[in-house]
């Protein structure tokens, strides 16, 4: 199937398939961890070069002391899709996740929902795959990455590194070992080198990408200035909202700064630390040929990625072309269908006991 096909016929069935948390447990181990990290970056990339054709918005976000909830909607013109998503840093105190998700894909013709999908776990796949497609086009030559920040999200965007970046050794830190050592110890049958590192200045020592993912909703300094040398690239994904970094403002000045969308980053990502005019360069620019990537062997660059709508309509795309012939997905009674589409009325009162 070309990755450019997104129509959706309409269905004359009043059922939509639902991708439960199990369901997409086991499309990723049918379709294997690695392969699916790059038939998500495939999908994503292919959905980059695009751009022009997606409505584009920063996603509707609802604040809280606790976190935020967030609605992320987008639409190439035939297919309409959105995620619902939270980020809770304290829930993990209580044993639960800090983002859970869910997403629908809809045909645009009609308005039917076509897909609907959990996405606490589609979420961390996708974000590793960005991270990984970005990182294929602006990264150097490296096979070590430093991994500062060791939850959840980790071990995904260790892996997407690897598949999609030539990765082979992971230098890790995090203020609670315990996490670094969950991440080694998941890792351990990967093939990957891993060394749990004592502070973050030695884990960038000799790593070509260095990963930042934190969760603490607070303008924190997880990179200070010092510890960027020169030819390195940032993955900088723990900032995602307002109130929330993880760089220091001196790294930015440094480097190149590449981002998804730049009104939703400059108010969620490393650079609502800058000036609105601070120059950014959007990541579909460099993945279409319009603006250069990676120019010099000692050039930072710098991902500021957030997370965007796009991405997640990718993810959703990608896993309902998955779908065909696996038996999963759970037929949901979600569309009322009566015989007269003018007589909603009538179905209600023939269903009467």
């Amino acid at each position: 199937m070309s990755l450019h096909t997104t129509k959706i016929a309409p269905s004359p069935m009043a059922f939509v398939p639902f991708v439960s948390v199990d369901h997409m447990m086991q499309l990723v181990h049918r379709i294997g961890v690695r392969p699916m990290l790059r038939g998500l970056a495939e999908y994503i990339e292919e959905d980059f070069k695009r751009w022009a054709l997606f409505d584009k918005v920063p996603r509707v976000a609802s604040h809280s002391q606790a976190g935020v909830i967030e609605l992320m909607p987008t639409s190439d013109g035939e297919v309409y899709g959105f995620k619902y998503v939270n980020g809770h840093p304290a829930n993990t105190k209580g044993g639960l996740q800090t983002v859970t998700a869910f997403g629908l894909l809809s045909n645009v013709a009609t308005g039917y929902p076509a897909l609907l999908s959990e996405m606490t776990l589609l979420t961390a796949l996708r974000t590793a795959a960005t991270s990984a497609m970005v990182a294929r086009a602006l990264a150097p030559e490296t096979d070590t990455m430093a991994v500062i920040g060791n939850g959840a999200q980790s071990e995904f965007q260790s892996l997407a590194m690897a598949e999609l970046c030539g990765i082979k050794k992971l230098r890790l830190y995090d203020i609670d070992r315990a996490a670094s050592e969950k991440l080694a110890r998941n890792l351990s049958e990967t093939g990957l080198e891993v060394t749990i590192c004592a502070a973050p200045e030695e884990a960038v020592e000799g790593a070509g990408i260095l990963t930042t993912c934190t969760a603490d909703k607070q303008y924190a300094t997880i990179l200070t200035d010092n510890m960027v040398g020169a030819g390195v690239h940032v993955n900088a994904i723990g900032g995602d909202c307002p109130g929330k970094t993880e760089l220091h403002p001196d790294i930015l000045e440094r480097g190149d700064v590449f981002v998804e969308y730049t009104p939703q980053t400059r108010i969620e990502g490393e650079i609502q630390q800058k000036a609105d005019d601070f120059p950014v360069t959007e990541m579909w620019e460099v993945l279409a040929g319009a603006r250069p990537g990676r120019t010099s062997a000692r050039q930072i660059t710098i991902f500021d990625g957030v997370g965007f709508a796009v991405e997640d309509f990718s993810a959703l795309r990608y896993v309902r072309d998955q779908l065909e012939g696996t038996g999963l997905g759970l037929p949901l009674d979600m569309l009322a269908d009566p015989d007269d589409p003018r007589d909603l009325f009538g179905m209600l009162m023939r269903a009467k006991a």
